[in-house]
């Protein structure tokens, strides 16, 4: 009777070592694992490099952060459906020009002019953004393909518009609002970009339109079989995704005070890195905007913190490439595990 009842009581045991294990795996598969690495990789600079752990540098690291976060955010809706856009870095280019060339026009007062240029920068991300959308399935063709022909259009279109050179001589109070830091540590552009990240991420976990993103990442034949129409939604979200360029590249007047027809040279790849690095899956269906914030951070720490421990400027896009595709491999093996993990 009592070797029954120790079998018993060891099954229950090992039940409940294997469900907590489980449950640990699921949460490592989730934001949470990426916060965790976050975690650690702060713990970790904060012990060996000098300088790291203080608020000047980490005001550094929000200030550094926020373009990225920004057009990170957009670029989530596009990979969740399974695209990708790599244009936003010249939509950005070509949305500074346009709102530094409205807000230094004297035919406006300062605030008419920041405010013209705000609604301009981001009208023209989103018309431009709604046409990639459109010409990827009017033709059916590839978003890599598409975007890639639009960020050489918008980059040329740049440099028309700015007669190929920089734009200065903003409206003071633009210039003001974006030297205001905020309980001492908080810039206002990083409070921009958690704003865009809060909307988004309302956007995807209460709406309908944010459930249908989701559902066509991870089945779009299953969604038009059930009467919708998956071309709407794909559409929208490259226009989101032009919108948050332009965005950007307000916030990237706000931090250097210049429009330049070659302000976003590789952002693009910056903003795919941290959606990727944040947990969202490249083939789409899965992931999560906070991720993505998540994965922005870790981009820069690793970048602020190599720095700082004195790395050659060679050694930081290795180490942060090595990251990258550390992220694409775990991203390989995430849904066979959660599959696995469902199934028991």
């Amino acid at each position: 009777m009592s070797a029954n009842i120790e079998k018993q009581t060891e099954a229950k045991t090992g039940a409940k070592e294997t469900s907590v294990w489980d449950k640990l795996l699921r949460i490592s598969m989730k934001e949470a694992g990426v916060a965790i690495a976050l975690i650690l990789i702060l713990a970790f600079f904060s012990a060996t490099a000098p300088y790291f752990a203080t608020p000047e540098n980490f005001l550094k690291i929000f200030v550094q952060i926020a373009i990225n976060t920004v057009l990170a955010a957009g670029m989530t809706f596009v990979i969740l459906v399974g695209g990708i856009d790599l244009s936003v870095g010249s939509l950005l280019a070509l949305c500074t020009v346009i709102g530094a060339t409205i807000m230094i026009n004297p035919a406006f007062s300062p605030w008419q002019a920041i405010i013209l240029a705000c609604l301009a920068s981001m009208g023209t991300g989103a018309i431009l953004g709604a046409v990639n959308g459109w010409i990827c399935e009017k033709w059916k063709l590839p978003s890599f393909i598409v975007t890639l022909g639009m960020l050489n259009v918008a980059s040329g279109l740049a440099r028309v518009v700015s007669d190929n050179s920089t734009i200065t001589g903003l409206p003071q109070p633009f210039v003001d609002f974006g030297n205001l830091i905020f309980w001492g540590i908080f810039p206002s552009i990083f409070l921009i970009a958690i704003v865009v990240v809060l909307i988004g991420w309302f956007v995807l976990r209460y709406t309908v339109f944010g459930r249908f993103v989701f559902a066509i990442g991870t089945n779009e034949e299953a969604v038009r079989l059930s009467g919708h129409q998956p071309k709407r939604y794909k559409i929208a979200v490259f226009t989101i995704s032009g919108l948050t360029a332009g965005i950007a590249a307000m916030v990237y007047l706000l931090r250097l005070n210049v429009g330049s027809p070659v302000a976003g040279i590789g952002y693009e790849l910056n903003a795919i890195a941290a959606v990727i690095i944040g947990g969202t899956s490249l083939s789409g269906g899965k992931g999560s905007i906070v991720g993505t914030l998540v994965g922005a951070c870790i981009l820069q720490v690793l970048s602020t913190g190599l720095q700082l421990l004195g790395a050659d400027d060679n050694i930081k896009p290795i180490v942060i490439g090595a990251v990258i595709v550390l992220a694409v491999i775990l991203d390989s093996y995430r849904g066979r595990l959660m599959r696995i993990l469902e199934t028991r």
